[in-house]
């Protein structure tokens, strides 16, 4: 294990991005997400939770496809480059990079998805432990450890040093391209990093939605939850701002659109929200046609569709950033919980 001090980090992130493109998170007009570092950058590592997550390095919110361009009546097709050039998302918490395995889950499934296979074998991920997890905070529910998270290399901040741990290939590699940055750290000073894990974890036990059941919620659940009565109440404060769909972490609904360039045409992709009445709109309509019909879409997904398809694992994170953005405090614990009540859990 090594260590760096705090006040050093700026040169650690100069050292990175020599070699490649580094992001992390940036405060921008008071808001923290990840941006590409620059000298100038508002590094905000404090933050606990970006507001949108760092998917968009791996799946960009907007993403050109190809170019058609035309030549009088000649026309010819320009694939856009895949990703060549490595790059390093730093400062990922535990809950984006389970987010990331859901995202592997869909994009790296046959048939792959060339531009997100791309990034992904181009990305370092350092991760950055949850010094001090927040109450929307529900990881653990889906067997995620914010104290020790897995990804090319973890840190945690203790006393003002960073510590950092190289924990795969890609990982020793960027190790040793900054090397002459770190100090190793003592034994001493690693039982420092242990008592941070455990000081972690003791917050995640007295979180208030950290024992929250799934019981009931898997991939057999599909005809009793779907069929529920339950969801005609619940939708009803829904807004159909997309808003949860846009800060989380695992959503993956994407559109894709043309553009007229006065020359050609671009083909790009973005992200798109399922929540919203035109989702997956065909020239016959769309087999959605209710709120009610979309808010059960999104929430059925997370908690019984995708498990039922992907060996039991869920489409949620626990981030907890929809419990914290809805406007009109709607989320996933609440959606929970008022199964529980109705089965006549406390």
């Amino acid at each position: 294990m090594y260590k760096i001090a705090k006040e050093n980090l700026p040169a650690l992130f100069q050292k990175i991005a020599a070699g490649q493109e580094l992001y992390l998170p940036v405060q921008i007009s008071g808001q923290t997400n990840f941006a590409a570092w620059t000298e100038d950058a508002k590094v905000d590592l404090d933050t606990l939770k970006t507001v949108k997550s760092p998917k968009d390095a791996f799946f960009p919110q907007s993403e050109n496809l190809y170019t058609v361009k035309r030549d009088g009546k000649k026309l010819s097709v320009e694939p856009e480059a895949l990703k060549e050039q490595d790059f390093v998302v730093f400062g990922m918490k535990a809950c984006d990079i389970k987010g990331v395995e859901v995202l592997d889950k869909v994009f790296l499934a046959d048939p792959v998805d060339t531009f997100y296979a791309a990034r992904r074998e181009h990305g370092i991920i350092v991760a950055m432990a949850c010094h001090e997890p927040e109450e929307t905070c529900f990881c653990k529910v889906f067997g995620v450890d914010c104290a020790e998270p897995v990804a090319d290399v973890a840190t945690w901040m203790v006393e003002g040093n960073l510590y950092w741990k190289a924990l795969t290939e890609k990982g020793e590699n960027l190790t040793k391209e900054v090397e002459s940055l770190l100090e190793n750290a003592d034994a001493s000073e690693e039982e420092k990093v242990e008592a941070e894990k455990t000081a972690i974890r003791n917050i995640v036990e007295k979180l208030p939605y950290s024992h929250l059941s799934l019981e009931g919620w898997n991939g057999e659940a599909l005809n009793e939850k779907f069929n529920s009565e339950l969801w005609e109440e619940l939708y009803k404060p829904c807004l159909a701002c997309g808003t949860c769909t846009f800060v989380c972490p695992t959503c993956q609904c994407y559109d894709i659109k043309d553009y007229d360039t006065g020359h050609g045409v671009q083909r790009y992709r973005c992200w798109d929200s399922c929540m919203y009445s035109d989702f997956t709109m065909m020239a016959h309509g769309n087999n959605r046609t209710s709120q009610m019909q979309r808010f059960r879409q999104r929430f059925m997904h997370k908690l019984v569709y995708f498990p039922a398809n992907n060996d039991g694992m869920y489409s949620c994170v626990g981030c907890g950033r929809c419990v914290e953005k809805c406007p009109a405090s709607l989320n996933i614990v609440k959606v929970i919980k008022s199964f529980q009540k109705q089965g006549g859990d406390k």
